[in-house]
Parts: C-alpha cells; sequence; structure tokens
C-alpha cells in the first residue's frame, strides 16, 4: 500500500524505527516508495476545470443547494488512482468549485451504502477512516503545498508539506488553514449497519488568505490564473460484526481520485489536475 506508507511517512515513523521495532518488510516497502516511480503515458493529460466567481452568497452547511452551486459545473466521475488500469471505483464522487475574493470554495458529493466514521479528534489521521481529501500546490513547483482530508463526521487533517515525500520534505502537522470553514451533510445513518444509506456531501471554504501564506501565487486568483489541484477519496471494505461495521481484515485501502496519478501515491502534484480561475464560464 504505497499510499499508506507515503502517510506514514509523514506522521513521523522513520526506517530507524520500522527496523527497531523488527518491522522489515515495512522498512522494505519505505524504501521502495521512496524512488519515483513514473506515471505510465497511457494516462494522458492531467484533467482541466474552470472553476468561476460565485455569483451568490454560499451557506456552508455541506448540501451543495445554493443557486452558485447550481449554476457550478462538475468534474468528471473519480477513477482508481492508477487510471484505467483498474476497476472503475464502486460508487461514484464529484466535485465543484467556486470562488470569490474571500474564499476558494470546494464541494463534494459521494455516493455510500454504508456511511462509516470514527475519528473525532482534529489532526487524527483521518485516512484510517473513509474519507475526503483536497490537495493545492498553488504554483504547482512540488513545494509548499497543502493537504486536508475530512471525514463523515467532519473531522478535519490538515497539513502543509514543504516538499513532496519522495523530494524529503517534511510534513508540517501542526500547520492550520485558519478561517477555514467546512461541513458534512449525511444523507443516511452514520455507523448504522441496519440500514442502506445514500451518500454524503461536504463543503468547504478556503479563505484565501491563509492560502496566500505558501502560495507564491495572486490570492485571490487574476481570472485565467492556473493552479494545481486533486482530490483524493480513501475507501475501505467493511464487514459487520456484532452489529458494528469494521474494516475487512488484511484488506488495502481504495483510492479513488479526480485527475489519476498512475502511482499509488497522491504526492505527485505533476499529475494534479489544472484548475483554471475565470470571472464566468
Amino acid at each position: 500500500m504505497q499510499n499508506h506508507v507515503m502517510h506514514l511517512i509523514g506522521i513521523g515513523l522513520g526506517l530507524g524505527g520500522l527496523l527497531s521495532a523488527g518491522g522489515c518488510e515495512a522498512a522494505k516497502a519505505v524504501l521502495k516508495s521512496a524512488r519515483p516511480d513514473p506515471a505510465p503515458t497511457t494516462l494522458g493529460p492531467p484533467k482541466t476545470y474552470v472553476c468561476v466567481r460565485a455569483a451568490d452568497p454560499i451557506a456552508i452547511d455541506g448540501r451543495l443547494n445554493d443557486a452558485s452551486w447550481r449554476a457550478a459545473p462538475w468534474t468528471s466521475r473519480f477513477v482508481d488512482i492508477e487510471g484505467d488500469v483498474k476497476p472503475r471505483p464502486r460508487h461514484v464522487t464529484r466535485v465543484k468549485m467556486m470562488w470569490d475574493d474571500e474564499y476558494f470554495y470546494i464541494g463534494a458529493t459521494m455516493d455510500e451504502p454504508h456511511l462509516w466514521a470514527t475519528l473525532r479528534e482534529h489532526d487524527e489521521i483521518v485516512f484510517h477512516d473513509n474519507d475526503f481529501e483536497i490537495f493545492i500546490d498553488p504554483d504547482g513547483d512540488r513545494a509548499e503545498y497543502y493537504e486536508i482530508e475530512v471525514n463523515a463526521l467532519g473531522t478535519i487533517f490538515d497539513l502543509l508539506l514543504e516538499k513532496t515525500y519522495i523530494d524529503g520534505g517534511p510534513a508540517r502537522h501542526e500547520w492550520a488553514l485558519a478561517g477555514m470553514r467546512h461541513a458534512v451533510s449525511l444523507d443516511g445513518t452514520l455507523n448504522d449497519p441496519s440500514d442502506v444509506d445514500r451518500g454524503w456531501s461536504v463543503e468547504f471554504a478556503l479563505p484565501w488568505s491563509s492560502l496566500a501564506e505558501r502560495a507564491h501565487m495572486a490570492t485571490p486568483p487574476k481570472p485565467g490564473d492556473v493552479w494545481r489541484v486533486n482530490f483524493s477519496r480513501v475507501q475501505w471494505q467493511l464487514e459487520v460484526k456484532d452489529g458494528a461495521y469494521v474494516k475487512v481484515p488484511d484488506t488495502p485501502e481504495d483510492n479513488w481520485v479526480w485527475s489519476p496519478q498512475g502511482v499509488v501515491n497522491m504526492h505527485v502534484p505533476e499529475r494534479w489536475g489544472n484548475v483554471r480561475f475565470e470571472s464566468s464560464r
């Protein structure tokens, strides 16, 4: 699970710690993941999206039902992180984006028959639950980029990466995106295996004043500016034991993304989508 190895490096699980714990296989995995793995040429170019200005105020309630959202286009459906060489995701995920003078707005909807989340504390490792993830590298230089994760409880894990893990950059977990607003809306019942749910949606307002910290780009952007952005959905296979959801043992997570990476590693910013900011469509 190379994606998990990359996350583990980011939370400080060093090679020495693996070896001292007797984790030889895990140590080998870390060494393997440290080598760049070029994306297949069959992927095609990264995805593109035209992000238009919001015409009206947006209520951050997780529902994506404001008039401005209705006018914004959807991204294409998410695919497997490796691209079309892997099966199509079991559940549909799509995203919309908008902006105004104060915020970069991101909204996502996820079909989900089994709503499940357990982590409640800020900056817990949210991808241990099913989650939705945002990656933003404003100037596309593989350095000083943002990662934000959320689960169905609304728990946030946000971090700043000085460089990609392959480039040796640390992940700053103490960092937080000041002034961020977000909300989650559930279409079903959380952690209840007795019924079938329909899905969940998330809504973010990311303040330009905070994104400006490491953007090295105009904030808010000028019409025509392009930022590198991608989204990921981590999905675990679940089973029911004693009336509760648990992960299926020894089963890796699925990683579904907007712009495919070609490898199981979200930290390849050159494969992220190109989001072009415009005043209108």
